[in-house]
């Protein structure tokens, strides 16, 4: 087992600290696969809300690797999704998903939000019905560079939010993070709206894991972490959460 440089709290938030994201990634798998074998001795399914994007990647090859799960026993759901996007396109969360996850593990049961639906509202409620028939166990996070949790930017995130999904304009900086990491050309390319399951239902998760690593993200860690509770930073709502684990490493808490 990985042992972190450093833990502490903030607030109610334990944070670790690692040498690398490869020590990020081999710990939180770790932690994710006992976590969910142990559930799944005393329950018959477990129910997991999973994040996308480049913080992930190395977490999830090393939770394929590390094994000990009985997928076959897990639903999985996602965090957000473009509007207007088909689920074969490159930047689509759908793809991401059904190639890094779906095909890997072999998942009960995979439910996707539907981007390219010509009725997003009615998508919003039927993907809230969903989350909300039972508890998630776990929810998978990373961290935007405007502070985002999902899809909820700064302008638009809600502590208090009523809906469990909801349609959102995504501010400059989201957008200009998506061309920067790779999955669009230009901000041009990138859709001005997404679905976002909302920052409420987010915390009613039993267990969150949420990843954070490199240079980019230093700034507003120390945001999260330092400045005041607000949807200024919407990532600094988990330093309410019990039930929380955030995971650095040396570069994103270099200036802690």
């Amino acid at each position: 087992m990985i042992v972190p440089k450093e833990n502490f709290c903030v607030d109610e938030l334990l944070v670790n600290v690692y040498n690398s994201e490869a020590e990020i990634a081999q710990d939180a798998a770790e932690i994710v696969s006992k976590y969910l074998y142990s559930l799944l001795l005393e329950q018959e399914t477990v129910r997991v809300l999973l994040a996308t994007g480049n913080s992930q990647l190395k977490f999830l090859d090393a939770l394929v690797a590390f094994g000990g799960v009985d997928w076959s026993r897990v639903t999985c759901f996602h965090l957000d999704e473009y509007l207007g996007i088909g689920e074969n396109h490159a930047a689509s969360f759908r793809y991401y998903l059904r190639e890094k996850v779906e095909k890997r593990l072999y998942p009960k049961e995979f439910n996707y939000i539907e981007g390219d639906t010509l009725q997003p509202l009615e998508e919003c409620d039927r993907y809230s019905q969903l989350l909300q028939k039972e508890s998630i166990d776990l929810c998978l996070l990373g961290i935007g560079e405007n502070g985002h949790l999902a899809f909820n930017d700064p302008s638009v995130a809600d502590f208090a939010d009523d809906y469990g999904v909801k349609l959102v304009k995504l501010d400059e900086v989201n957008r200009q993070q998506q061309v920067n990491t790779g999955y669009f050309s230009s901000i041009e390319n990138v859709p001005q709206y997404a679905f976002t399951v909302t920052i409420p239902m987010i915390c009613q998760s039993k267990k969150i894991i949420c990843l954070a690593s490199g240079k980019r993200k230093a700034e507003i860690i120390q945001t999260m972490l330092r400045g005041e509770i607000s949807t200024v930073c919407p990532a600094s709502i988990l330093r309410k959460q019990s039930q929380a684990m955030l995971f650095l490493d040396v570069e994103s808490a270099s200036i802690l």
